[in-house]
């Protein structure tokens, strides 16, 4: 049942540059993490926000090369 995957491409590209808001984690189901990114961003009104980027830099680039390879249900991620 591949109906279900996610994109490892569209996950990585929205961890690169949307990262700070923690859109990928959220495409991906971690919906703490992702919250925890958003509210990083927007309580702090910006400026934590290079926090988060660089955390979500970090993830987009782990997703793209592998290191994360599942979603949150365990779902494996597709090319």
């Amino acid at each position: 049942n591949n109906t279900n995957q996610r994109s490892k491409i569209a996950a990585g590209i929205l961890g690169i540059f949307l990262g700070a808001f923690g859109i990928h984690n959220f495409y991906l189901g971690y919906n703490g993490k992702a919250l925890g990114q958003l509210l990083l961003t927007v309580l702090s009104c910006g400026v934590l926000s290079f926090v988060s980027g660089i955390w979500g830099l970090v993830e987009g680039i782990m997703i793209l090369t592998g290191s994360i390879s599942v979603d949150a249900d365990g779902v494996p991620l597709k090319d």
